[in-house]
């Protein structure tokens, strides 16, 4: 056993089989890790050359009071990642509260009463449902405005393309496309399916707009979904381009004039991008940018060690340890209510912040079901950190997600997996 290995059974009293099992998964995962890394250095250099040629200095990081007016370091932060995301234009800003704040101001943009949108890839994650009035009975649901919805079932996990023609009608003015998982059974889809879908809606009508939620997929792969044709899209920075470093914010990017209708949603018309405090966030914002390629990596890489080690212990996962990745996000099935609340337990053990505390499923807000979650975090709510959560439902998928260190991920596995073996729920 190494130094490291010693050290972590004296302070977890950790069972050397458990050690010795993950250092064997580890072995078999050297090829993947080598095209994670592949990616993050190019998206490094990416984002580097942005930054460079956007003339980032050190005096952009000051910031205005009152109105905003001038903020020269929030100006540059939107040109650093309209440059990063090839678009147009970008909209980058802290008081855009979470990704489905980002989400909904991106599809409002778009949306004129009287219309109707379409989601391709089946129903989208649990907090967007009640923005759209799938669930709940808020008079300010998209479907209680006025506007007209439907989703396209997926086949086999897969977008049903054949099929998006006959869902298409004449009133179409948007098609909406959830790149992660979510709360499903799927694992993410990658760009180039996700391209397949945008090229058949431009072919069936160039004038329908596209939109597509890229929470939890940024720089997991070589290119974004703003390179195939799409009008726009969002995300959150207290995800993958936060960087772990982010208190707060989202992102919308894509067509100019569409930018323009979400900030005067975000704030007012007449208003627009012009006003915004940055509360002294622009230096967070950027470093957290600068720095998330190589934690997306982390994360991935401690997400393929977990898909294997309980593929190899017999349970489902999504995606499998040798799909392609698309997200950061992990679902394993765990078919049983306490191996759940174990998961989480132990996540939450493993964690720097609140590790004395033990998670327990609550009644949590835009959620039908009640959800158990795990999340140690410098940043609340930061799903770039190691997190896991999963509402209280079968089969019991959690969904794992995060880590700021690839080191940090691991240590949080052998203690899981310790936990499992000593109440005899996995066998090794």
């Amino acid at each position: 056993m190494t130094i490291y290995d010693n050290l972590f059974k004296e302070k977890y009293n950790i069972d050397p089989k458990i050690i010795e099992f993950v250092n064997r998964i580890e072995d078999k995962l050297q090829d993947r890790f080598k095209e994670f890394s592949d990616i993050a250095q190019y998206n490094q250099v990416k984002i580097l050359k942005a930054m460079q040629e956007e003339g980032l200095k050190a005096t952009d990081f000051n910031w205005t009071t009152g109105y905003g007016y001038g903020d020269i370091g929030r100006d540059k932060v939107e040109s650093i990642y309209t440059r990063i995301f090839n678009v147009e234009d970008s909209l980058v800003r802290s008081n855009i509260v979470s990704g489905t704040h980002a989400i909904t101001l991106a599809i409002k943009a778009i949306l004129k009463p009287g219309d109707h949108f379409l989601s391709v890839t089946s129903t989208p994650y649990d907090t967007l449902q009640k923005v759209i009035g799938l669930r709940g009975d808020s008079p300010d649901s998209l479907i209680n405005s006025g506007y007209e919805y439907s989703e396209i079932p997926l086949v086999n996990n897969t977008i049903d393309i054949e099929s998006i023609k006959s869902y298409i009608q004449d009133n179409t003015s948007l098609v909406i496309m959830q790149r992660s998982t979510g709360y499903s059974n799927r694992r993410a889809f990658t760009v180039s399916e996700l391209k397949e879908a945008v090229d058949e809606v431009k072919r069936i009508n160039k004038d329908i707009k596209i939109f597509v939620d890229n929470c939890y997929g940024e720089f997991t792969e070589l290119i974004e979904p703003s390179e195939i044709g799409i009008d726009i899209m969002a995300g959150s920075l207290i995800k993958n381009p936060g960087g772990g470093l982010c208190y707060t914010g989202g992102y919308v990017a894509g067509k100019e004039e569409l930018i323009e209708r979400a900030a005067n949603i975000l704030t007012a018309p007449g208003i627009g991008k012009d006003c915004g405090l940055t509360f002294g966030m622009t230096r967070q914002i950027l470093q957290g940018l600068f720095m998330s390629p190589k934690i997306v990596e982390d994360a991935i890489r401690g997400a393929t060690l977990f898909s294997r080690s309980f593929e190899e212990l017999g349970f489902r996962t999504i995606p499998t340890s040798s799909d392609p990745r698309s997200d950061i996000v992990t679902a394993i099935e765990l078919k049983k209510p306490e191996i759940l609340e174990i998961f989480c337990k132990y996540i939450q053990f493993s964690s720097p912040v609140d590790s004395e505390f033990t998670p327990i499923p609550w009644d949590m807000p835009g959620y039908d079901d009640q959800v158990i979650m795990a999340a140690g975090d410098f940043i609340e709510g930061s799903s770039i950190e190691l997190s896991a959560d999963g509402p209280m439902r079968e089969p019991y998928y959690v969904y794992f997600q995060g880590g700021l260190s690839y080191y940090h991920i691991k240590f949080a596995l052998i203690n899981l997996l310790n936990a499992l073996y000593k109440e005899k729920l996995i066998n090794i």
